[in-house]
């Protein structure tokens, strides 16, 4: 990351000047500028407070590329041969981004042939003998009902230059990734080494995590899903606290290192009385720490509902149990199991001191991420799926689409995968969170939140 946002490059590649007449050209001679309408070469704003302007003083401010078709683009549709890959864990509305890049390039730009690649990146490697997939309107009709990928899914790393060797052997012109930050990485790599062989080949991400934890984003795909499935869970487990004489209630969410599935989820459905993130860490012990302020709690309610992230307290696992972790195929460390260090504790606690306990412990988070996209992930899918469609057209490569201020545009892939977006300590959502639930704003002595980066938090 950057030391300042004035380091930042916002600058997004592209593979050469556009000569071809857009099919959309047409239809963009018709519109006609507005508040909602922005123009191809106009930019969007990175700043969106008058104090941060002010601070650059007469400088020229910095700002993204504005998202959208182009009435001259690179590639002849006539000529273009694409493809897809989906890469990662699931999330919600992965088959409608698919559904959506085959629907914009065939019925609108007129590619017609479009290949997709199964099982994630394994997909371009000779060895594992997957199949490609031709998708077409007809193919893809009511994959947006389903949860999961048509395609498959995958993670770990595979060797770039088979990918790449893949790529020119079928004559791909552009491939689309979805998937989180280690897929981005895995796309910019892609998108170097075409580079180095000097290949017109465009690479553009569709960046999913359903933590929410891209940066340069207002919002990542699938995060609204997730969090409305995860108020069903919270739901239930209160029902479970208070109809039992000492019940706490522990909902383990997902959220490896950012926590805005917990705080959202929480604040929807506004029945927790803890919630627990990774950004702010929490001490058990000691005066004010969690299992003091729990107890008193039960005793003054009668019951409790604990909210926390996946990777929420792994401050308080030992030395050798934090070192001892494994690693996943994409070379994310494990992390330790904070709900099974939850159980315990609260359990001898409760038992110290002689209270009665009623424990109930629920973990959706699979059933989470294969559900179908509500309403509004579909919305949003297929939106960013066209923004892809109209960059890769145009000839940009290694970036991604993402909406910032509301806006749709284009990201370079290295500024999206160079810190995360994380729920920070002092900003309006996590007061929210305090206000809502009443909980204290440090649980233990000498638990500070983190510091969150200027531009990773929210």
């Amino acid at each position: 990351m950057a030391s300042s946002d004035a380091d930042i490059d916002f600058e997004v590649r592209t593979l050469g000047p556009r000569t071809v007449p857009s099919p959309l050209a047409p239809l963009l001679e018709r519109r006609r500028t507005s508040h909602h309408a922005v123009e191809e070469g106009d930019r969007i704003l990175f700043d969106d407070t008058r104090s941060s302007s002010e601070r650059r003083g007469d400088g020229e401010l910095p700002s993204l590329e504005a998202a959208g078709p182009r009435r001259k683009i690179f590639f002849d549709p006539s000529k273009t041969r694409v493809g897809i890959v989906t890469c990662g864990g699931l999330c919600p509305g992965i088959n409608n981004v698919i559904r959506a890049l085959v629907s914009e390039l065939t019925t609108h730009y007129g590619v017609r042939r479009i290949h997709g690649f199964r099982n994630g990146y394994q997909g371009f490697i000779p060895e594992y003998g997957h199949d490609v997939v031709d998708l077409t309107v007809e193919s893809v009709d009511g994959i947006a009902a389903l949860g999961g990928t048509i395609l498959g899914s995958s993670r770990g790393e595979q060797d770039i230059g088979q990918v790449v060797d893949c790529l020119e052997r079928m004559g791909i012109s552009i491939l689309f990734v979805i998937g989180g930050d280690g897929s981005m990485r895995g796309a910019q790599r892609i998108a170097e080494e075409i580079g180095r062989r000097d290949r017109p080949i465009g690479v553009v991400g569709v960046p999913k995590t359903i933590d929410n934890d891209i940066p340069f984003l207002d919002q990542s795909f699938g995060f609204q899903t997730a969090f409305s499935e995860a108020t069903r869970s919270i739901r239930s487990a209160k029902v479970e606290a208070r109809s039992a004489p000492g019940g706490v209630s522990v909902v383990k969410l997902m959220g490896r290192h950012s926590g805005f599935i917990a705080c959202y989820a929480a604040l929807a459905q506004n029945d927790a009385d803890f919630v627990l993130i990774p950004e702010v860490p929490f001490a058990f012990d000691g005066p004010g720490g969690f299992l003091e302020v729990l107890r008193a709690k039960v005793r003054s309610q009668g019951h409790a509902l604990v909210v926390a992230a996946e990777g929420a307290g792994q401050e308080l696992f030992t030395e050798a149990e934090a070192e001892g972790g494994l690693v996943d195929a994409s070379g994310n460390k494990r992390l330790q199991d904070v709900g099974r260090l939850l159980r315990q504790r609260i359990t001898a606690d409760f038992a110290a001191h002689g209270m009665e306990l009623n424990l109930r412990y629920i973990d959706p988070s699979y059933v989470i991420r294969s559900v179908p996209a509500n309403p509004y992930d579909s919305v949003y899918c297929t939106r960013l799926a066209h923004a892809a469609v109209h960059a890769a057209m145009a000839g940009r490569t290694n970036m991604v689409v993402g909406r910032w201020r509301r806006r749709f545009v284009h990201i370079p892939i290295q500024l999206a995968v160079s810190t995360r977006n994380r729920v920070d300590p002092n900003g309006d959502l996590w007061w929210s969170v305090l206000e809502a639930t009443g909980q204290p704003a440090s649980l233990g002595e000498g638990a500070e939140a983190i510091e969150v980066p200027a531009f990773g938090g929210q």
